[in-house]
């Protein structure tokens, strides 16, 4: 699998995505991590739009991949995700983006994709954070309780685990999450976890899971 890993949207080194996957590649847009209870509902709209017209405008064919219509049906999303060249996926509440992939089998299906070489995941904030081996390194930054899906109504803490360490996104950026970030990396210093940090801009990329 190719990761392309970002602090905030697209970060700086989008040219590379042109690199990663061939043109008219097909890339499934995940929004779920903007499901949370209380989110604005047009903000959401508009950024999901956004997101897949800069994709589609970077030569690569884009739709939208809503892990709720596969709760249940993890087999029909395999299918889905067999018929993708790659995936973005998007910031938002890292556990609430757990809890669809917990609920769709997307959690499941992630092992089988890891052995295809070619295909692709790109994303940033909760769409990085997830891949960590836990959540509990950002669990001051989103709420752990917030819960959308009928379905579940406690928090999963466990990551994808594709980093045995925590990824911060948004470090000392112009964000309103970056303080918070800044008190989750004492946190980490204080318990000795392991972490990186990426400041928004900075892009981290990995091929078949060595880090270029």
């Amino acid at each position: 699998m190719k990761f392309y890993l970002s602090s905030y949207k697209f970060g700086n080194d989008y040219n590379e995505l042109t690199k990663m996957l061939p043109k008219g590649a097909k890339i499934g847009h995940v929004n779920n991590s903007r499901d949370w209870l209380g989110v604005n509902e047009e903000n959401k709209q508009k950024s999901l739009h956004e997101e897949m017209l800069f994709l589609q405008n970077l030569g690569f064919k884009c739709e939208h991949l809503d892990l709720k219509n596969y709760f249940g049906k993890e087999e029909f999303l395999k299918k889905k995700l067999d018929e993708l060249d790659g995936i973005w996926v998007c910031g938002g509440n890292t556990f609430v983006l757990r809890q669809a992939m917990k609920l769709s089998g997307f959690d499941t299906i992630f092992k089988y994709l890891l052995k295809r070489k070619d295909f692709f995941w790109g994303g940033y904030s909760a769409g990085i954070c997830i891949l960590c081996d836990s959540l509990k390194y950002i669990d001051q930054v989103d709420d752990a309780n917030n819960f959308p899906y009928k379905e579940i109504n406690t928090p999963i803490y466990e990551g994808l685990g594709i980093f045995n360490y925590a990824l911060l996104p948004h470090y000392r950026s112009n964000q309103e999450e970056s303080e918070l970030i800044e008190k989750e990396v004492e946190r980490c210093i204080k318990n000795k976890w392991l972490f990186k940090v990426l400041k928004d801009g900075e892009v981290l990329i990995l091929d078949n899971n060595f880090e270029k």
